[in-house]
């Protein structure tokens, strides 16, 4: 299995008070372009409109929210921030509520962050072909029902929603938040 991990592309979020000062929506992108120096036409420009996208796309089977400093991350979880070390192990069962925070692209460091119903999280490890060893999480959803049949998870096993339950590893700048 090939795996590819990535890192988001800032290394800290803007305080609270500037963050709040930067519009974050499609319609203000121009602006936004503009405040940072970023061509219109350019790769980032057309990653930051999949990000507004994909922040203002109403919520199906999940809550979520994009959080574009630390402080609305944290205003809007009521979880606590767990690192786990050690061995492999199931670190929240399908009746805990997991909050997954996922580094997005745009002018400074902004997650996504989702909950879905129905998810255990594990910590996993790995050992690479070179004897690389890691420990990574993983989340795997129980209930797909809702889910789009279309999902690439779905049509890699030739399975239909609700079948089966989906595993995936996090990025390593993911944020995993959960109720315990």
């Amino acid at each position: 299995m090939h795996i590819r991990f990535t890192k988001a592309t800032t290394e800290a979020f803007l305080p609270l008070k500037e963050a709040k000062s930067i519009l974050f929506s499609t319609t203000d992108l121009p602006n936004t372009l503009f405040r940072f120096c970023i061509k219109p036409k350019s790769k980032l420009a057309l990653l930051m409109q999949e990000t507004f996208q994909l922040c203002e796309t109403p919520p199906k089977s999940e809550e979520k929210h994009c959080a574009t400093s630390l402080e609305s991350m944290k205003k809007n979880s009521s979880y606590k921030w767990y690192t786990v070390m050690g061995t492999a192990k199931e670190v929240s069962d399908a009746k805990a509520t997991t909050l997954n925070c996922h580094p997005l692209t745009y002018a400074y460091l902004t997650y996504y962050c989702h909950s879905i119903v129905g998810t255990r999280t594990y910590v996993v490890p790995f050992v690479g072909d070179d004897e690389t060893k890691a420990e990574v999480v993983a989340v795997c959803h129980t209930d797909t029902s809702e889910w789009d049949p279309k999902h690439v998870a779905f049509q890699m096993q030739h399975v239909k929603p609700g079948t089966v339950q989906i595993c995936h590893t996090l990025a390593a700048d993911t944020i995993v938040w959960m109720t315990i």
